[in-house]
């Protein structure tokens, strides 16, 4: 049974509240999304006194939902009025005070040539030459659509400067270091995770210069323990800097993916990222148009709004292989946002990274 905002709603109206009415007509509900089997909502109080007084609510509200037909996970957030909704916030980043602690962020150590990761036998760059393009949305269903079809899949988050993989992947909590030399990932959807976002305050920013994120960046590929992988997937930062350079010239790698938007202006930075990774030496595995077509859900009418059809004719032109084209779709960043990726469910998004994922596998890429 596929559950709905309106059978949802019902359900969660036949829980009082102290002063009479329910958290339906109380309008205590925020952010409803259902994707797939998870279901995830915000529980908003009048003011941060009331907030305090709701986690039983909460928790009933939770407990409830998880028992509906075809609900298989459940997020219930509890904020206070003015605040931000977010289920990332779900609960504060977990710090294991019984072991030692990790810094990341230093100075990278002497390496000689190029080097393997012990137990991985693929590594993929996915790579953009400007940000907004979707690289990281990419990065998580690719990963978590290769899990699905069996492969033993680990995720790097080298966006350094803007980490997002711990959002769209559903996790906070701080990997552990059980010696303070080397980390233990985080396992989500079935993906071995490791992002900077996890040993950092997301509402710091990052003020690094390049040996510093050179420096990180061998830590998490190197300190980690990723145990054997089919396939590390590893999401790039926008551009063509540091952190591009040290991953090409440090580690042996299968080849890269580049994510572009059909436009001119995302197509003229993708194909500096192309350039990039010609210099260096690392094959383009394929390309990939995000956003590429708008369907309205009314109508069905289909938009190109960044034009169409220009990543496809860029991979033709210089001979790299065109994967698919990806629609602008609300559902997926629904998803992202709310921590579950839209692979990880069923669905007309879920099957077309399917697809994807068994194009790379049947190519003998992952």
């Amino acid at each position: 049974m596929v559950q709905t905002s309106k059978s949802i709603l019902a359900a969660l109206k036949t829980i009082d509240m102290a002063d009479g009415g329910d958290l339906v007509s109380h309008d205590m509900i925020r952010a409803l999304s259902i994707v797939g089997g998870t279901v995830s909502f915000v529980i908003e109080a009048s003011d941060a006194v009331m907030a305090s007084q709701m986690e039983p609510t909460r928790q009933a509200a939770e407990m409830l939902v998880a028992k509906m037909g075809g609900v298989s996970s459940v997020s219930v957030v509890l904020t206070a009025h003015n605040s931000i909704p977010d289920p990332y916030k779900k609960s504060p980043p977990l710090i294991d005070k019984t072991t030692p602690n990790l810094t990341i962020g230093r100075h990278p150590t002497a390496q000689v040539g190029p080097e393997n990761l012990p137990g991985v036998d693929r590594i993929i760059a996915i790579g953009s030459g400007k940000g907004g393009v979707g690289k990281s949305t990419v990065s998580s269903n690719l990963a978590v659509a290769l899990a699905k079809q069996g492969r033993r899949v680990g995720l790097l988050d080298a966006d350094i400067y803007g980490p997002s993989q711990p959002r769209m992947m559903g996790i906070n909590t701080r990997p552990a270091s059980p010696d303070g030399k080397t980390i233990i990932p985080l396992q989500a959807h079935g993906v071995t995770i490791m992002s900077i976002g996890l040993m950092t305050d997301p509402t710091k920013a990052i003020v690094w210069r390049g040996p510093m994120l050179m420096g990180a960046l061998q830590q998490m590929l190197t300190q980690v323990e990723w145990g054997e992988l089919d396939v590390l997937l590893v999401d790039l930062p926008p551009g063509t800097g540091d952190v591009q350079l040290t991953l090409c010239q440090k580690t042996q790698l299968t080849g890269a993916i580049v994510v572009s938007t059909p436009q001119d202006v995302a197509l003229i930075d993708a194909r500096k990222a192309i350039d990039m990774f010609n210099t260096l030496k690392t094959p383009i595995l394929g390309l990939i148009e995000n956003m590429s077509t708008y369907k309205c859900p009314h109508c069905g009418h289909e938009a190109h709004l960044f034009g169409h059809g220009g990543v496809q004719k860029e991979a033709k032109e210089i001979g790299a292989p065109f994967l698919v084209s990806l629609p602008i779709d609300l559902d997926t960043r629904l998803a992202g946002d709310a921590g579950t990726p839209i692979a990880a469910g069923d669905g007309p998004m879920a099957d077309v990274y399917a697809a994807l994922a068994g194009q790379l596998i049947d190519g003998g890429m992952s």
